[in-house]
């Protein structure tokens, strides 16, 4: 049996008012009545005027403010626009207009309603993607501007040493500026399914060496590996895995305390399951709550005064799972927190991350 226009209507995400050359209600889907606080059945006949109670901030009702049933005869919409419901939450309201002929008047008036909450949630991660950019920008580009304006004007009486220490602060702050820009550019891709890796069997024990040796370098902090004999070469983008274990070894020194240890285990699998590379890093610090372990890998999530873009771990989490691999975060022996990543020996990329033109 066929479906009836009314099942229809009201197996749509969105809700639904369909009006008649009278002015009348015609049909109400189930989401739109619930969303007008109505009776879908009952309103079938009354004015369209009074069955769709939206207004504007200034208390105008979407009807009198568009007058769909007037106007130009090549008029054949109102384009999506933000109204309130009764009960003040926020709707995304479009209509489209119907006429047998532009010298003919309107036969039907065809309206979607849609919840607000989803541009209200890009708008909050547009907001905050500006403030992180801001805050993050702000310190890097003073230290910059203000060495730069103080080797101008005092040129001839700074000492060599002290032009050699400004020329580094500026030289380490503008690495800051490009990693940030990176960053961004990373997740702007991983949003959007546009991330271009350039995967080939790779020795993470080589890439993590270099990693740990970078960041102990920098650090005061511990910062050793372990690695297992007769690891077998993964199959990643070399730069995006070193990405991630830098993501993964920073992260751990700016928010752990104690020893960071980072280690490399080989997962055979076996029966069925694949084999991984298992790289853990481990510190002892206060670990993280089980309560906000899933909040880690979202973005601009950050937790204590340690600073910090809060794009790390979305990038290690979204870079992981392009190569088909698995993060998790658990607590480390004695106390700490841990992060584990699997990943794959064998090429298990997501379909949205193959670069354009080569197979599957």
């Amino acid at each position: 049996m066929e479906p009836s226009a009314q099942q229809v209507v009201d197996a749509l995400p969105d809700g639904v008012v369909l009006a008649g050359p009278d002015q009348r209600v015609e049909m109400v889907s189930a989401v739109a009545a619930r969303m007008l606080g109505i009776d879908a059945t009952a309103t079938v006949g009354q004015p369209l005027a009074d069955v769709l109670l939206l207004r504007d901030t200034e208390g105008c009702r979407w009807f009198d403010a568009h007058r769909p049933y007037d106007g130009l005869a090549t008029r054949t919409g109102v384009p999506e626009q933000s109204w309130t419901l009764p009960d003040g939450s926020e709707v995304l309201v479009a209509a489209r207009i119907h006429r047998p002929a532009t010298d003919r008047p309107v036969d039907r008036v065809a309206i979607s309603i849609r919840s607000g909450r989803g541009r209200a949630r890009l708008d909050r991660e547009r907001s905050d993607l500006v403030a992180t950019v801001a805050h993050e920008l702000r310190s890097p580009l003073t230290g910059v501007k203000g060495f730069v304006q103080a080797m101008l004007n005092r040129w001839d009486k700074l000492s060599d040493e002290q032009k050699k220490l400004m020329l580094t602060t500026v030289h380490s702050d503008s690495d800051r500026l490009s990693r940030l820009i990176a960053e961004l550019l990373d997740v702007a891709r991983i949003d959007t399914g546009r991330l271009q890796l350039h995967p080939r069997p790779t020795d993470v024990a080589v890439l993590a060496g270099r990693v740990v040796d970078s960041v102990g370098s920098a650090t005061s902090r511990s910062v050793e590996l372990v690695t297992a004999d007769e690891l077998p070469r993964v199959f990643a983008d070399p730069d995006k895995l070193t990405q991630v274990l830098t993501n993964l070894v920073e992260n751990a020194v700016r928010h752990g305390d104690g020893l960071v240890r980072v280690s490399l285990e080989h997962d055979a699998g076996g029966s069925g399951r694949s084999a991984y590379v298992v790289v853990t890093v481990d510190d002892q610090g206060e670990g993280i709550a089980e309560a906000l372990r899933r909040q880690v890998f979202t973005k601009f999530w950050k937790h204590g005064a340690r600073g910090g873009s809060g794009l790390g771990l979305y990038i290690v989490g979204g870079l992981t799972r392009a190569h088909g691999g698995e993060v998790l975060i658990d607590d480390a022996p004695g106390g700490g927190a841990r992060v584990v990543v699997r990943w794959p020996v064998e090429d298990h990329r997501v379909s949205g991350s193959r670069p354009a033109g080569r197979p599957s």
